[in-house]
């Protein structure tokens, strides 16, 4: 979805993932048997990803230096979501019929969206876009194939000529450009950016996933306890996100070293709790925990965007968020194996993970991060 946002545009992609998603939750909501069920999940689980578009859109709205305070503030508002979400989806559950009267108002919440959407003002997004490209000083042929990439996606937003002219446009264009720009990031020098992205989001995954389970073996805590625990975090996650500008400030903007100072903390608490023998030792790891996490989001974004380009941040964001998903389905399993040895296990191998991670960027993206410092 990435690489089709840098091809087509960010309106109209944006436009097809809100709706395709909320046909998919509509179906959900009128599914009978588990054929029905299934065929709702696909159009749900292909074209969800209107977040990673929006990371895409801001990033070409704004500026290097305040990419991450933007970032910062986007993410804390995304996680608000996340920490509402669940408690109203838990409340409406219990009314009867509730599954399908949640799969019904988060079609309608996608419809909302999508008319949103619609009604931006994106002929003053592309000026600004303009005006922040010669305040970087961009090259003329940077500025080019910029201009080009916007005439090819964002110029398609402007106007329902346009859009439907990309409507007509031979599907056979579309899909060549996307693997032409997937070629080009798979062939770049960005593996140690997105295998760092890799062994962190595995290591966060693994101190979260049955999370429960062991604080009710090592410490007999109730699942409401464990409730409010993980609430609490979310919470400070979602905060966290306001934190980013000013560390960016107190940083110099130097996303590199905010990125290993945050993973060595996480690495830090990952084997703090594995080793923990009180309760209160997991909330305070828990309290930093959240907020070293949502820093390294921030900062593993941004660090992926500066070395590879704004050029093709649909592309990059949608490549890292690809990145994450493959940890998401191997962490269920590697965090199984890690449990029949020990309540500590995931979090021990996250830890271990953890510094796999803070050991490649030490030698390995310092060299690059120099690089760019003297270009």
């Amino acid at each position: 979805m990435g690489c089709w946002s840098d091809v087509v545009g960010r309106r109209y992609s944006l436009l097809a993932c809100i709706l395709l998603s909320a046909l998919g939750y509509g179906l959900l909501g009128l599914s009978t048997n588990i054929v029905l069920f299934i065929v709702a999940r696909i159009p749900v689980g292909i074209f969800k990803h209107s977040l990673s578009i929006c990371k895409a859109l801001l990033s070409d709205l704004v500026s290097e230096s305040e990419r991450p305070l933007v970032m910062g503030h986007f993410n804390a508002a995304s996680s608000v979501g996340f920490v509402l979400g669940p408690v109203v989806g838990g409340y409406l559950t219990e009314l009867k019929g509730g599954f399908y009267i949640s799969s019904f108002i988060c079609s309608s919440i996608f419809i909302l969206n999508a008319g949103l959407v619609w009604v931006l003002p994106w002929k003053d997004f592309i000026q600004e876009h303009k005006c922040i490209s010669k305040d970087n000083d961009i090259s003329n042929a940077t500025k080019k194939e910029h201009s080009r990439d916007i005439s090819n996606g964002k110029s398609v937003n402007v106007s329902t000529v346009t859009s439907l002219k990309s409507f007509l446009q031979p599907a056979c264009d579309q899909v060549v450009s996307v693997l032409q720009k997937i070629r080009v990031v798979a062939c770049s020098d960005m593996w140690d950016v997105f295998l760092v992205r890799l062994l962190m989001a595995l290591a966060v995954m693994l101190y979260y996933s049955n999370f429960a389970l062991a604080l009710e073996e090592r410490f007999s805590l109730k699942p409401k306890m464990t409730g409010y625990l993980i609430s609490y975090s979310s919470t400070l996650g979602a905060l966290a996100g306001i934190l980013i500008g000013p560390m960016t400030k107190l940083y110099h903007n130097n996303m590199y070293l905010m990125l290993l100072h945050s993973s060595i903390l996480t690495c830090s608490l990952m084997f703090i709790y594995a080793a923990a023998t009180t309760v209160w030792l997991v909330v305070l790891c828990s309290t930093f925990f959240a907020v070293s996490t949502t820093v390294g989001r921030t900062c593993i974004t941004d660090l992926e965007l500066r070395q590879g380009g704004t050029q093709a941040s649909g592309t990059l964001i949608g490549a890292g968020q690809s990145v994450t998903a493959v940890g998401r389905v191997f962490a269920p399993l590697v965090s199984g194996l890690a449990q029949e040895f020990s309540p500590c296990g995931p979090p021990s191998l996250g830890a271990v993970l953890a510094l796999a991670a803070v050991l490649l960027m030490v030698f390995r993206i310092p060299h690059d991060t120099k690089c760019e410092k003297n270009d």
